[in-house]
């Protein structure tokens, strides 16, 4: 299944239960369910570790898998997302955060599988951008090189020989591109 897969009027019923199935996004009112690869499922958890790695035991930030949903869409309050890899900074965390996360990651992370199309990531970044996401990568393995979009910026494409940085969302975090495909 990697196409929309719900039929509309969806339950507020449906949309809690599923916003914990990892791999289901709810987007213009249906499922989606995010392709997956073993390749790219592997190389999100690289990421993930690397990323957890940087900011140790300071507590800094927090690292997300993709099973956490964020649900902060202006244009669908029903909407939510899962980035492959996600990571919020510990100051805007709050004890009434459950289930879905209402404020916006400061790094998202989408490892690009072999069913996604370029139109639909685009989309994605663009939405993530405007709702106040704060870094984005874009992982290619097929080429080993990630695509850094920040709000109001063009977006830079680094090789696997250059070096990428977690900025404000994990200033301790820096590593060669390469690292994240190496294994």
């Amino acid at each position: 299944m990697t196409t929309a897969q719900a039929t509309i009027p969806v339950s507020r019923a449906d949309v809690l239960r599923l916003q914990h199935e990892a791999g289901i996004e709810y987007v213009n009112g249906q499922y989606l369910e995010k392709p997956v690869s073993r390749d790219s499922s592997w190389i999100e958890g690289k990421i993930a570790r690397l990323l957890a790695n940087a900011i140790g035991d300071s507590g800094y930030a927090r690292v997300f898998p993709s099973s956490l949903g964020y649900q902060c869409f202006a244009d669908d309050p029903a909407k939510f997302r899962k980035p492959d890899v996600s990571v919020i900074r510990s100051e805007r965390l709050s004890e009434e955060d459950e289930g879905l996360m209402h404020v916006p990651p400061d790094l998202a992370v989408e490892v690009v599988s072999p069913g996604d199309t370029a139109s639909e990531l685009d989309d994605k970044v663009l939405e993530y951008l405007a709702n106040g996401f704060r870094l984005v990568w874009v992982v290619f393995p097929s080429s080993r090189s990630v695509v850094v979009h920040r709000p109001a910026a063009s977006p830079v494409r680094l090789s696997a020989s250059q070096e990428i940085t977690g900025e404000s969302a994990v200033p301790t975090f820096r590593c060669k591109v390469a690292e994240f495909f190496e294994g």
